[in-house]
């Protein structure tokens, strides 16, 4: 019952719709209690052969006006309670979705996709069945078997009363035992379900490079072995479900048995009437309904507190990145600095960046390069504060990232980064995603920049055309400058292109950078790349190795000094002559 407690800020906030669903489900219950009454009263008329025929009529017609005003009452109550179940869950899925965007980078490389989604979906249906189902169930028990039991014993025979209900501490032993192990199973069943949720969400993602490597038998024979063990844990679940109706069942049944046997005696010796045993056997009857929720409750509690469990254990995690009390939200603009004695990443122990210091003035280009893993995209996931620096700062316009808001410090930058990640959404809807009102223009405009029109208007519908998940229909050069152009009609201060250019041809690459040039000018970019063309022109370059830098300066001096980038400058050259079909025969 310990969800019911969690959930109490819930129900605080919609009190008058879980208290006018409760009073609805009262009234019901007063209600239910008039029918046996009546047919009691109709029964001992006609033992005594004094019923009429404006008696029969009465009541009759007392019984259908009862019927027709439960079945409004019946109406309302579902409207209020399961309206205000679907309202939670729509608010959970809400504060998910919410804290999801929040959360650091790091946050996702700890939690898999295929999971966040199991207890978006899964767990917040379970919980959602708790406000609803097992509101109605926990009020409806209650009231229903308080009404009936006390009208058992206080109108006709609380002796009977007792006797009847000498079974019910055997069935509320059994169900607690039952939904202690319904609890425990549910949350590995759970669990099961995000394990094959996040690997079909993988196959998917991944399924032209399981194709490509001919892996679909291996694919299906571990999803079959996931499949089975869901199964497994499912039926485990289902096997402790089963129990709680033929339990009720047999109590309910020995319930009868008592009160029926010991009834007649009281009729043989006069203590009770043939329409009082009547009517307490109707009134027993009502009473299957209260004991059958009861073990209901406990199956829905236990699988919504195991949920429900799952879900806090998300929301409690805070995000390792957020606004200091002193943030001011003020968008930056100025000459960066970098100054970082060391960071690590915080699932690894060796530095990944160490004595980086520079600065880059507002309005020049500054060019990082490096081979592969040496820390050029590190260095802008630093700017945009997806990590925190822990010995060292990044400033911009003399003022420290961590002194601004995530807001105000993210309006002041555009970035492409290196996935290119595309939504499945029309080329227009794509570029535009930074600025929902940008015109059809200002889409044209910069991609045109990016140097992508020419190719969207060879597609069916031009900008209209439907991309598909990631880009799919895209090739990976047409991927890299629709996000160029996303991030150019952000229209930031400073200008982030991280790795892309690789996928597409020298040319377009010059063009590029050309209009980059022109709609840049007196603003900061800063370009990371393994293709020296990429960043001829910059202000500055820096060559990392191993997450320091080795060299700085313009091409020119770092040609002139011979040193590593003068020697990536030179294969480059040499890999060109190559594809060109030049070099010494």
């Amino acid at each position: 019952m310990r969800v019911f407690i969690d959930l109490l800020w819930f129900f605080k906030r919609n009190r008058s719709r879980y208290l006018g669903g409760i009073m609805l489900l009262i009234a019901v219950s007063l209600l239910s209690l008039i029918p046996p009454k009546i047919v009691g009263i109709v029964v001992n008329q006609l033992a005594n052969h004094s019923l009429t025929r404006d008696h029969l009529l009465w009541a009759l017609a007392a019984i259908f006006g009862t019927a027709v005003i439960t079945y409004g009452i019946r109406y309302w109550w579902r409207i209020l309670l399961y309206g205000g179940s679907i309202q939670l869950a729509t608010d959970l899925r809400t504060q998910l979705y919410h804290h999801f965007t929040l959360m650091s980078p790091q946050f996702y490389h700890q939690k898999r996709i295929g999971d966040l989604m199991a207890h978006c979906t899964n767990d917040v249906q379970a919980i959602q069945e708790t406000a609803g189902d097992g509101v109605l169930t926990l009020v409806d028990s209650i009231t229903t078997g308080t009404v009936v039991i006390a009208t058992m014993a206080l109108a006709i025979s609380w002796k009977l009363t007792v006797i009847s209900l000498l079974p019910l501490p055997v069935m509320a032993l059994a169900v607690s035992h039952y939904g202690k192990l319904l609890h425990k199973r549910f949350a590995l069943a759970q669990r099961a379900f995000s394990d094959i949720n996040d690997r079909v969400q993988e196959y998917i993602s991944g399924i032209r490079v399981v194709r490509s490597f001919g892996q679909e038998a291996w694919e299906r024979k571990n999803f079959v072995e996931l499949s089975r063990d869901v199964v497994a844990k499912n039926v485990a679940v289902a096997r402790i479900d089963s129990l709680f109706d033929p339990t009720i069942s047999v109590i309910i049944g020995f319930s009868y048995f008592l009160s029926i046997a010991v009834g007649a005696l009281f009729v043989v010796h006069g203590t009770l009437n043939i329409g009082q045993l009547t009517t307490f056997t109707l009134y027993q009857g009502q009473l299957i309904w209260p004991m059958l929720a009861f073990g209901f409750l406990f199956n829905i509690v236990e699988r919504g507190s195991a949920s429900y469990d799952r879900v806090q254990s998300l929301l409690t995690i805070a995000p390792n990145v957020k606004d200091r009390p002193d943030a001011i939200d003020v968008t930056p603009n100025g000459d960066i600095s970098y100054r970082i004695e060391e960071f690590h990443y915080p699932e690894t122990a060796l530095p990944t960046l160490h004595q980086i210091h520079f600065t880059i003035h507002q309005g020049q280009t500054l060019g990082i390069v490096g081979r592969t893993g040496t820390g050029k995209t590190t260095l802008m996931r630093l700017l945009l504060r997806e990590f925190d620096i822990e010995n060292g700062d990044i400033e911009i316009g003399g003022v420290s990232i961590y002194h601004l808001t995530l807001k105000a410090l993210r309006q002041a930058i555009a970035y492409a980064p290196q996935d290119d990640f595309l939504f499945s959404a029309t080329i227009a809807e794509n570029i535009a995603f930074a600025r929902a009102d940008a015109s059809e223009a200002d889409i044209e405009r910069f991609a045109r920049v990016a140097q992508m029109h020419d190719d969207i208007l060879r597609f069916p519908q031009g900008y209209h055309t439907m991309v598909g998940e990631r880009g799919v229909t895209l090739s990976g050069g047409q991927k890299q400058r629709i996000s160029i152009a996303r991030a150019l009609l952000q229209d930031a201060a400073i200008l982030l292109l991280d790795d892309t250019l690789s996928a597409v041809d020298a040319r377009t690459e010059s063009e590029i950078l050309d209009e980059l040039k022109k709609n840049r000018a007196g603003r900061t970019t800063v370009i990371a790349t393994h293709r020296l063309s990429a960043v001829k022109h910059a202000d500055l370059i820096v060559v990392l190795e191993s997450g320091k830098i080795v060299e700085h300066g313009t091409h020119q001096e770092l040609v002139a000094r011979h040193g590593r980038y003068w020697d990536m400058y030179q294969r480059q050259q040499l890999e060109n002559l190559v594809t060109q079909g030049g070099g010494p025969s």
